[in-house]
């Protein structure tokens, strides 16, 4: 499941966390070769929890969101406190647009672990889907709080604040994400686009120019470059 990053929808990053368990990159057929395999140490062995999360994380692979949802839910009836399966049905109901089942699943898990990072950048994101954008801030301002050096932290709290339009406050988070990954250009493309939004063409210009001499692609930057003139 790849997530094309984009200077305006860099916050579906959230959504593209996968559950691994020794699992490589396939083919939709290797998936599916994978997941008869899989059922079939079910059958021989009804309850096994690691075998029904590998059978889950195929599903999400194959974008079978309601099987997996099935199978979170039997490994949560033998162990309601599951961190992983009670994340990954999150993820599964948020494809399902069960945005309330989403909300309390990441609940939970916060109820269990209040510093948890990926599960509040999950109810954030969700917040969003449902609208409630003052209420995804304050989850990532708490992001922030407990994480302070989680560039995740500032990359979901710029997109948002991006998106809402307040541009200085926005300007500052992806300064911190481009300190913390400076070698990621799409934080710093985010960054120059703000700063044109901002009205400060001259250091968008000088921005645009080092990553120029960086060897970032021509044409990615070709764009920005014109938004200057």
């Amino acid at each position: 499941m790849d997530c094309e990053l984009h200077p305006k929808r860099i916050i579906a990053v959230i959504g593209c966390w996968l559950l691994v368990i020794g699992m490589q990159a396939q083919t939709n057929q290797q998936w599916r070769d994978s997941l008869n395999a899989i059922n079939q140490q079910i059958a021989r062995s009804p309850y096994n929890a690691q075998l029904h999360l590998r059978k889950a994380a195929i599903n999400l692979e194959l974008q079978q969101w309601e099987f997996a949802v099935d199978e979170y839910k039997t490994i949560l009836r033998h162990d309601e406190k599951n961190l992983t399966a009670l994340f990954y049905r999150a993820y599964a109901y948020t494809h399902l647009r069960r945005y309330d089942l989403a909300k309390n699943d990441y609940h939970d898990i916060l109820l269990e672990r209040p510093t948890h990072l990926e599960a509040r950048l999950g109810l954030s994101y969700v917040y969003q889907l449902m609208g409630k954008r003052n209420d995804a801030l304050d989850l990532l301002n708490i992001v922030i709080e407990q994480h302070p050096d989680s560039v995740s932290g500032y990359v979901a709290r710029a997109a948002l604040e991006t998106d809402m339009q307040r541009y200085e406050s926005a300007l500052y988070d992806w300064e911190k994400a481009k300190v913390l990954d400076p070698l990621n250009s799409d934080y710093q493309l985010s960054y120059i686009d703000v700063l044109i939004r901002l009205g400060r063409k001259e250091t968008a210009r000088r921005e645009l120019d080092l990553l120029s001499s960086r060897g970032v692609n021509q044409g990615t930057l070709r764009s920005f470059y014109k938004r200057l003139k």
